[in-house]
């Protein structure tokens, strides 16, 4: 086992729980002020997370709003998507690209249709199995529309994280981003039998705009990210002996 990063030997667990909803407080502070207005937001229904987080893979929200709005507009359930015709799906689609993300869709909802009454299930682990959706996608459904303590992780929240935490790990790495989830659900309260503890969904939002608000490529301690700015970070548990910060990937 390394002895840096997300599983440092002589870090203490419970220091770095407590620094994250220290910081989650502050998160919910920054993005009271500064929420952007998204139709996914304002009526996060299970199908309507599932939907928004497969078109904004690989797409900017800019473009996915009037998609997302004209899809909701013909397809407002699972078993109107299960029942679309494959033409018609990808004629909605257009322009959005990546189009096995709509194919993965209606095979998942009839997949939904056959098994779940035509329901997303209200569990992590059931929503992986679904065509299409992985570990991010469901832990955004699990959290965001179910309230469940599930990390979603992805490489922006891993900045964060990573600033957060002075951690130098190479955050393209599977075997970091496995380990960034476990420190989540730890973060979480998930280890001792809690819900709606450390950054539950009503705080998992506000963490994800700061994340994609804070993309400049600047190690953990820089000035000009907004991280810096809104929650501050370690100044010195990530630098080398030659108090140079290691840079983050």
């Amino acid at each position: 086992m390394s002895d840096t990063g997300f599983e440092k030997q002589n870090r203490n667990p419970s220091e770095d729980s407590m620094r994250v909803r220290e910081a989650a407080s502050r998160i919910c502070e920054w993005y009271a002020a500064s929420r952007r207005v998204l139709p996914w937001r304002e009526d996060p229904t299970p199908y309507h997370t599932w939907i928004a987080e497969i078109m904004l893979q690989q797409t900017r929200i800019e473009a996915v709003i009037p998609y997302y709005q004209r899809f909701l507009e013909e397809l407002p359930d699972i078993p109107s998507l299960a029942a679309v015709s494959e033409d018609r799906l990808l004629k909605l689609w257009e322009g959005l690209g990546y189009y096995s993300r709509a194919r993965n869709l209606k095979k998942a909802a009839m997949l939904l249709t056959e098994k779940y009454g035509g329901e997303l299930p209200a569990s992590a682990e059931e929503l992986r199995k679904l065509p299409g959706i992985g570990d991010y996608t469901a832990g955004s459904i699990a959290s965001i529309s179910f309230g469940l303590p599930e990390p979603a992780v992805d490489g922006n929240v891993l900045r964060v994280l990573s600033r957060l935490l002075a951690c130098p790990d190479d955050i393209a790495k599977t075997a970091v981003r496995r380990r960034a989830r476990a420190r989540g659900r730890r973060a979480d309260g998930r280890d001792h039998g809690a819900r709606r503890n450390g950054l539950p969904s009503e705080r998992r939002t506000p963490l994800r705009q700061l994340s994609a608000a804070d993309r400049l490529p600047c190690p953990p301690c820089g000035g000009r990210a907004l991280l810096s700015r809104q929650i501050g970070c370690r100044k010195t548990a990530g630098r080398r002996e030659d108090g140079v910060s290691p840079p983050l990937r």
